[in-house]
């Protein structure tokens, strides 16, 4: 793999964050509402997402220089729901990159809750589609009721279960089962997205190249927890051999003992 490093990160473990932004610990408000009623609210959410969706082809397609690889696995999707995992390499790409790879459909992104720390982005988090983790169990029926109420209109669920973002990295971290509860909970079908970098042609900069792979779906003649695992495993696995097509390294990461 050629190297063009630009910067070295350290990390001691595989979950810990190497970007930081301000109100790093930014937690969800009291009244804070995951699917909205209001018709005006619903207007300007719908405006705001596709001005956004224009600025995720601008940013992705001319900056990243994304590409797309087999995306025509996902018209397996069908008439229903269905839940996109990606490993988490660009701070704000990663944000935008769901709405090209859902078009015509609208993309539905799983965020932490530190995203609503980030300065305007976070306030529009919400209209752009984003469905954020609850932080209290309280809290949980309103965002298990907002997903439900995405994968019934046939949407697309998009998770990062990486967690942290971690730039142009290009091996693929290892993530929780338990981040595999949703597809498994809802019997709907699951998808690779793995993000690779590749040379370009003319910029030090590698190109940004995405392969999509599936779909994958719950084994029912498992018990619950054994079919979490298996659609863990094949998800990960996948992604790992896709990401063997990465050829250059633009970021180094240097794993420090404690």
């Amino acid at each position: 793999m050629t190297k063009r490093t630009s910067k070295v990160f350290t990390y001691h473990d595989f979950d810990d964050d190497v970007v930081f932004t301000k109100n790093q610990n930014a937690t969800i408000p009291e009244g804070y509402i995951w699917l909205h009623q209001n018709w005006f609210y619903r207007v300007t959410a719908t405006v705001v997402y596709w001005v956004a969706v224009v600025v995720s082809f601008v940013y992705c397609r001319l900056y990243l220089r994304t590409s797309f690889r087999n995306k025509r696995c996902l018209r397996t999707q069908g008439k229903r729901g269905a839940f996109i995992y990606a490993n988490h390499t660009q701070p704000l790409g990663d944000a935008l990159l769901p709405m090209l790879v859902a078009i015509p459909r609208r993309a539905y992104p799983i965020a932490e809750p530190a995203n609503l720390g980030i300065p305007i982005v976070g306030r529009l988090l919400t209209m752009g589609g984003a469905l954020v983790l609850p932080a209290k169990l309280s809290q949980m029926i309103q965002f298990q009721r907002a997903m439900n109420a995405r994968l019934d209109q046939h949407q697309r669920v998009f998770i990062y279960p990486e967690a942290h973002v971690w730039p142009y990295y290009t091996k693929i971290r290892p993530f929780p089962v338990g981040a595999f509860h949703y597809p498994v909970a809802a019997d709907l079908p699951s998808y690779s997205m793995t993000i690779t970098y590749q040379k370009g042609r003319l910029l030090s900069r590698p190109k940004q190249v995405v392969y999509f792979d599936g779909p994958f779906m719950p084994d029912k003649s498992l018990p619950r927890k054994q079919r979490q695992q298996k659609l863990h495993d094949q998800i990960h696995a996948q992604m790992v051999t896709r990401s063997h097509q990465s050829n250059v390294s633009f970021m180094t990461y240097q794993h420090q003992s404690h």
